[in-house]
């Protein structure tokens, strides 16, 4: 499990929400830029890595209950979609990290996997 203020720290973050509440705990990753991967298979509470960023991403988000979004590789939505997930109180993060990177880095807090004991 990660909280957001970590992983702000751990992918040199940049808040794109500010005045969201960054002890939010993500006890799972779901890395994708199909959202319709996200609707199926993202667990609810997952935070949700994707250089895909336009304005279905936080409607997903919102549908499949996810605690945030990191923007990778660079990506930032645009004012609309920022306004949006303020209005969906969902926490946006970009990082210049690749997918990969961002990905690897995380993994150190899920080292067990998701059904590890």
């Amino acid at each position: 499990m990660i909280v957001l203020k970590d992983v702000l720290a751990l992918l040199d973050g940049e808040l794109l929400t500010p005045g969201s509440p960054l002890e939010v705990a993500c006890p799972q990753v779901f890395a994708s830029d199909l959202m319709s991967d996200v609707l199926t298979s993202a667990e609810p509470g997952s935070l949700l890595l994707t250089g895909l960023a336009n304005p279905h991403v936080v409607c997903t988000c919102s549908v499949a209950d996810l605690a945030a979004v990191v923007f990778v590789q660079g990506k930032r939505p645009g004012p609309e979609v920022v306004d949006q997930a303020r209005l969906k109180n969902l926490p946006l993060i970009a990082t210049k990290m690749p997918m990969f990177e961002a990905c690897s880095r995380l993994a150190v807090f899920f080292k067990d996997g998701p059904h590890g004991r």
